[in-house]
């Protein structure tokens, strides 16, 4: 960049692109400093060498600003557990939280927990989770249906 270029002569490139061609570098350094800006070497394996007028400043933070979105959201798996005897008023707010995870692009595991003699009533956690995943409908669909696996009932939600 700038002073540190020490092989002369060198191919300019302006800042909007087009070739001023093969020219000393302290007269490049001129053309440059006119403009404002910084002469950026590009190419120096090529012979001459290939630098470019531009503000090196705002092409770093350009160059940061597309990595960093670059970097994709990385889809977590969200836990929410119920009871079959949960009240409506909770469910209610469980699936606010559920439908904030979704919209966040994250997965939903609905676990309905059975205690004791619960689970002599699996129809009610039936319930709970097919009233879950009704409400959820809009923002997620079902990925893995309604499952029973030992003292509970199992359900996975992904976003739409």
């Amino acid at each position: 960049m700038n002073e540190q270029i020490r092989i002369s002569p060198v191919r300019v490139v302006s800042d909007t692109g087009e070739l001023l061609g093969v020219m000393p570098t302290d007269q490049a350094l001129n053309a440059a400093r006119e403009a404002g800006l910084d002469l950026v070497e590009v190419a120096p394996n090529e012979r001459p060498p290939v630098c470019r007028i531009m503000d090196f400043g705002k092409f770093k933070y350009q160059k940061k600003k597309r990595e960093h979105k670059s970097h994709g959201h990385q889809v977590k798996i969200k836990e929410i557990r119920v009871r079959p005897k949960t009240g409506e008023h909770d469910i209610e707010t469980k699936v606010k939280h559920a439908r904030e995870f979704l919209e966040h692009k994250d997965k939903v595991i609905l676990s309905v927990v059975f205690r004791g003699r619960e689970l002599a009533h699996k129809e009610e956690g039936r319930r709970v989770v097919d009233q879950f995943i009704k409400s959820l409908e809009d923002v997620g669909k079902v990925e893995t249906h309604p499952s029973e696996q030992g003292k509970r009932i199992v359900c996975t939600i992904a976003p739409k």
